[in-house]
């Protein structure tokens, strides 16, 4: 018979100061063996902290009210250090949301899984401990393992580390596993292969899992029992089946309307000047370890594509297909080594000085993650004003632009004089789109910009570019592994595999009759089928 693995009672968590307000307020839920059991939500409903009570692992400024957690037969609230350190790792893991803050950025991903195993089974000898590692990164589907495992988190693209994470989570066979968005910055193949691994892991061993995440997919594909959270409150507790077929909660059916569908755009005809063209582009990374053995990746191999002025070109694939590194190339951030890059019918990489200058003022990237790309010690207003100013317009005038952009993605005036930690992730990335357009660029690269945000935040901003879009006559380049994201907002889509375009034309056709074997692929992966049909 079933039995519970974690009882959260009444749990309430609030700001460590006098008369604090409640973050989390009398939360109760349950986690079963052999089950899977999601916590779903916005950013800001509670979530994460009461994954972080479960292990003692609050952030400072936060503080135990009330509440009871049992975590197989263990009482955590009053659990001592000592105990702790035995129970972390053994009992419960955690898999976090950021794998590369995750990882430490100076241990080699070998040395990283054996330090655990070696503090919790010191008597496992070397050769076992390489072989139980070598086991766990096969497990989660890293593709070379051998060669994982003597490499630094930095040589590994985000879906990689996030299953190096993963497989440190397991290596203990715990009793449960605490999942914050595992599957946040993974492809929808990477995706599938994890949730498959989650459903094996807890068969195999009598897990239970705790999965939190703002993808209603996800929950579609995996969960046994659903929580729903908003303001710190379990708002709807209830099967898998109840929550996505009958909400009773209005913000359980608020978040479920919000979830993207199928919305195919009407192809743009295709223009005599394109504003980029790129023939044949060749990029190769070539890596020199410490013992002199020189490792080389080739990121871009005869990538050919075009951007019409006004198109929004989308870019989807595999972590490791080399959608960033194409990002990164028209930016200017990386040379090629061969081919042709024509862009506002210029050689780009053979622009220089004052020419390179006005480039970058005319090419605008949204990154991932808005938090790393505001600088924290900065004004969101020195952040929108820096730029235009040191390309020659004046203070008044940049003052003038970051008001209007304000306006445009929906924030207050005031938030010029106020810090990026301030703000929740979706304000943030609101910030980092209007920085970008401050330039007025002719072309914005979005780099994954609504993939680490709920769905009801992704919702808005993509209706932000859309309409931001129409507005300024910005084309983009719009890279994102989440499928029914590019169907919402591009005209045409590139589908690329380990360095290669294997398939590129209008966005309905690609997705309702794919040429290509990996592109069917991509698309059967795509978690839940209660959301696959294209929308009125």
């Amino acid at each position: 018979m079933d039995e519970p693995i974690l009882e959260i009672c009444n749990l309430s968590i609030g700001l460590n100061a006098p008369a604090g307000k409640e973050v989390v307020d009398d939360v109760s839920l349950t986690v079963w063996r052999r089950k899977i059991t999601c916590l779903i939500g916005e950013s800001g409903s509670g979530k994460s902290v009461t994954s972080s009570a479960v292990m003692k692992l609050l952030p400072g400024g936060l503080r135990l009210v009330g509440g009871q957690i049992l975590l197989d037969g263990h009482e955590m609230t009053g659990a001592n250090a000592e105990q702790l350190a035995d129970l972390r790792g053994r009992v419960v893991s955690m898999v976090f949301q950021e794998p590369l803050t995750a990882l430490n950025p100076v241990m080699r991903v070998g040395d990283q899984i054996g330090e655990l195993l070696k503090i919790h089974r010191p008597k496992m000898g070397s050769q076992e401990r390489k072989r139980r590692i070598l086991e766990l990164l096969g497990d989660v589907h890293l593709p070379d393992p051998p060669a994982t495992l003597m490499a630094f988190p930095h040589q590994l693209s985000g879906g990689q580390r996030q299953r190096v994470v993963i497989a440190m989570a397991l290596a203990l066979e715990p009793a449960l596993i605490i999942a914050d968005e595992p599957t946040t910055a993974l492809d929808v193949t990477t995706q599938a292969q994890i949730l498959k691994l989650f459903r094996e892991l807890m068969t195999r061993h009598e897990s239970g899992i705790l999965l939190i995440t703002h993808d209603f997919g996800v929950v579609t594909e995996v969960a046994d029992t659903v929580y729903v959270m908003q303001n710190g409150q379990v708002v709807e507790h209830g099967s898998a089946a109840d929550i996505l077929k009958a909400p009773q909660h209005p913000y359980t059916r608020s978040l479920i309307a919000a979830v993207p569908k199928y919305r195919f755009r009407s192809p743009l005809p295709p223009s005599d000047t394109p504003l980029v063209s790129a023939h044949d582009l060749e990029l190769t990374y070539t890596t020199r370890g410490f013992t002199g053995r020189t490792r080389q990746v080739k990121a871009l191999d005869k990538v050919s594509f075009n951007i019409d002025p006004g198109e929004v070109l989308g870019v989807v694939g595999e972590s490791g297909s080399g959608k960033s590194t194409l990002a990164r190339t028209l930016m200017l951030f990386e040379t090629p080594d061969n081919g042709q890059l024509q862009v506002f019918g210029e050689d780009a990489t053979k622009l220089r000085g004052q020419a390179l200058r006005r480039y970058r003022a005319d090419v605008q990237m949204v990154f991932q993650d808005p938090f790393k790309s505001l600088n924290p010690r900065r004004k969101v207003g020195l952040s929108l004003t820096e730029g235009p100013i040191e390309n020659g317009v004046s203070k008044a005038e940049a003052v003038g632009r970051a008001h209007e952009l304000l306006d445009r993605v929906s924030l207050p005036r005031d938030a010029m004089n106020r810090f990026p930690h301030e703000f929740s992730g979706g304000q943030r990335q609101r910030i980092c789109i209007a920085r970008a357009l401050a330039m007025r660029p002719r072309l914005v690269i979005a780099d994954e910009a609504v993939s680490a945000l709920d769905v009801s935040v992704q919702a808005q901003v993509l209706a932000l570019f859309e309409g931001l879009k129409n507005d300024f006559g910005f084309a983009m380049l719009f890279i994102t592994h989440d499928l029914r994201v590019a169907s919402n907002i591009c005209d045409r889509v590139l589908v690329m595999h380990r360095g290669r375009v294997v398939e590129v034309g209008p966005t309905q056709t690609i997705f309702t009759a794919p040429q290509a074997a990996y592109t069917r692929e991509l698309i059967n992966a795509i978690p839940g089928e209660w959301d696959l049909t294209p929308a009125a």
